[in-house]
């Protein structure tokens, strides 16, 4: 009998997306009525819908082994949920197929499988059998799988009623305590405090060792590292590198550092599309630890027009941490509607140690417009923000500098001897020019 418990082959994914056709520039009066009265008389001078044929995967093929954990990475938009979707039976391939051993459990999104309505108990009943368990089988792991997302005191309430993190940590707990043959995990452990994905990747290392199958999904590269045997890479749609987990790692991550990547259209990013970024780059090659990071970029309007929109931008180190979060909100920097506009956003804090850093980009209105993941990379040099050189041990741990001061005070409570401090800074979130 063949090794394999999954079989992929030559999958594709096709939707059908339609656009408005959009006319550049502001509307009308006049052609508002127009279009209005062709659409009353029924004429056929309206221009339809633009239609379009988006391949979410094309052609991939694979083979994943019992008991293997398998890491699935890759950019926003390169196919890592609809792979999932299909593996777990939620949507339908439009070429290829896959081939499958056992029982999937499946966790995708915050409460697949969950009805509002009922309580948190009766979801653990109704998520087992949809996953094909007897009632016998719930009932013998029930009180672990309470025990496990610590939410006892909220059984009884309706789940339309928990948090993102609780409705969270009741999905996973019960797809990975009814002994699925294959475990599918997308990105919501993100949504979870760290203590509690600490919890659950050991949990999936737990479950690998009795034997079954896990799919990771995950932005967290360290998480990968330590839980993955096999890592495959997805790039716009197609299995661009599948292997050992380092090496899968390495081609990621090299696709950032070669700054923003050509082979991912804008129109493959999440996000609804009204508007996207067309470019963004850093002022400089390399900066300091404690200057100030700057960096510029272009925005075009490609769809309807929004209102009010602002910008965020997260910081990222190597292992896909995310180190800030600068939202042009909290500086009361808003967008209004436009066609085309350049700006800069900068950074003074916090210090960033010596490395590469992602810069990933946002516009967001009710909703996100754009998400362009690894926009661009800022390179901070090996020169350390201090006026004292120590030895490694002194700056190895954290994620970041900080700007500080030592003082020490004799039996008096006056200044004894000298004050150390680091360079003085003063702290300001990225504003927008």
């Amino acid at each position: 009998m063949p090794d394999w418990i999954i079989k992929v082959e030559h999958l594709a994914k096709r939707y059908l997306l339609r656009h408005q056709a959009t006319r550049g520039s502001y509307v009308t009066l006049r052609e508002t009525m127009v279009e209005r009265c062709r659409a009353v008389f029924g004429s056929s001078g309206a221009a339809p819908p633009a239609r379009e044929n988006f391949w979410a995967l094309k052609d991939i093929s694979f083979e994943v082994k019992k008991g293997e954990v398998l890491g699935i990475i890759g950019r926003n938009g390169a196919g890592k949920s609809t792979l999932l979707k299909i593996l777990s039976r939620i949507t339908v391939p439009t070429e290829g197929r896959v081939r499958l051993r056992g029982r999937v459990a499946s966790l995708l999104e915050v409460g697949t499988g969950f009805h509002p309505e009922l309580t948190g108990r009766e979801n653990i009943f109704l998520n087992g059998a949809i996953l094909g368990m007897t009632k016998a089988e719930i009932r013998r792991k029930f009180e672990e799988i309470v025990a496990f997302s610590e939410i006892e005191k909220f059984l009884d309430t309706p789940v339309k009623r928990y948090s993102s993190g609780m409705y969270v940590r009741l999905a996973f707990a019960v797809a990975a305590h009814l002994e699925p043959e294959v475990l599918v995990v997308d990105e919501v452990l993100a949504v979870g405090d760290a203590e509690f994905q600490k919890k659950c990747l050991g949990k999936m290392q737990a479950v690998a060792t009795t034997g079954r199958t896990v799919l990771f999904v995950s932005h967290n590269l360290q998480a990968v590292s330590l839980l993955c045997s096999r890592a495959m890479l997805l790039r716009s749609g197609s299995l661009a590198y599948i292997g050992g987990v380092e090496e899968t790692i390495n081609s990621y991550t090299s696709t950032f550092a070669q700054g923003n990547d050509a082979h991912e259209p804008p129109s493959r990013r999440p996000g609804s599309g009204e508007y996207r970024y067309t470019q963004a780059s850093p002022t400089r090659k390399y900066f300091g630890g404690a200057d100030e990071k700057a960096i510029n970029f272009n925005i075009e309007r490609r769809g309807n027009l929004l209102g009010k929109m602002w910008l965020s931008a997260f910081v990222v180190d190597a292992s896909g941490t995310v180190l800030a979060q600068c939202d042009s909100r909290l500086v009361g920097a808003l967008l209004g509607d436009f066609e085309q506009i350049a700006g800069q956003f900068r950074l003074r804090s916090p210090w960033l140690k010596p490395g590469s850093y992602r810069v990933d980009l946002f516009i967001c209105a009710t909703g996100i417009v754009d998400f362009w993941e690894g926009a661009c990379t800022i390179n901070i040099s090996p020169i350390l923000p201090y006026s004292v050189s120590v030895s490694e041990d002194g700056v190895k741990a954290g994620l970041v500098f900080c700007d500080f001061t030592w003082e020490t005070n004799d039996a008096t409570g006056r200044p004894k001897g000298d004050s150390w401090s680091g360079k003085r800074h003063v702290v300001e979130v990225g504003k927008i020019s």
